[in-house]
């Protein structure tokens, strides 16, 4: 994926989601303290950004006073790749471009991607050979390996409430291991 200033964005499809078959991506969402917490964001910034359609939560939109935002995991990884871009001095803009650049690809695969930026325009990189051949070219200045951000946002969460989308049950430090630990000592009873 290439991004430039004028908010368009050229290249592959790029992941940012959990597989399609991870019941624990399907089932829990995370409120924005929680979302802010493992992004390490302002309570602040989430909000101006789902405002504004820089980053809107998947799960459950605020629909007024008193409603709150649920995030998916993959919402919280894109919060925290979002903060990093913006801790490095990309442009808002340009991040916007490939925020939605990754949106219309459909999110596949995010945490085998690294983005690259030479600060005016943000590359995905799929393989370790377009990282150097990106590096050859002198065009990539830092990068943000995806699966390092991944895991990150899955150790921070694991600390974390989570909320079952179907129930609304609160989930205290959602770990996946744990949740399935749980449903067999519920049905071992």
């Amino acid at each position: 994926m290439r991004s430039s200033g004028d908010g368009t964005a050229a290249g592959g499809p790029y992941p940012l989601h959990r597989s399609a078959t991870d019941p624990v991506a399907e089932t829990v969402g995370y409120r924005g303290p929680t979302a802010c917490a493992a992004a390490g964001i302002t309570y602040r910034q989430l909000d101006y950004w789902a405002r504004t359609g820089l980053v809107e939560p998947s799960v459950r939109p605020a629909y007024g006073s008193g409603t709150q935002r649920l995030y998916s995991f993959r919402d919280v990884v894109v919060l925290k790749i979002v903060k990093r871009f913006l801790d490095t001095g990309v442009a808002l803009q340009n991040i916007r471009a490939a925020v939605q650049h990754l949106r219309a690809g459909g999110f596949p695969d995010l945490e085998r991607v690294t983005l690259m930026s030479d600060g005016a325009t943000v590359y995905e990189c799929s393989s370790p050979d377009e990282v150097v051949s990106l590096l050859q070219g002198g065009q990539g200045i830092f990068g943000i390996a995806v699966g390092v951000v991944w895991r990150d946002v899955e150790a921070a969460l694991s600390q974390l409430h989570g909320e079952r989308i179907d129930t609304g049950e609160t989930l205290i430090g959602n770990n996946p291991a744990d949740e399935l630990a749980r449903r067999r000592r519920d049905r071992a009873v």
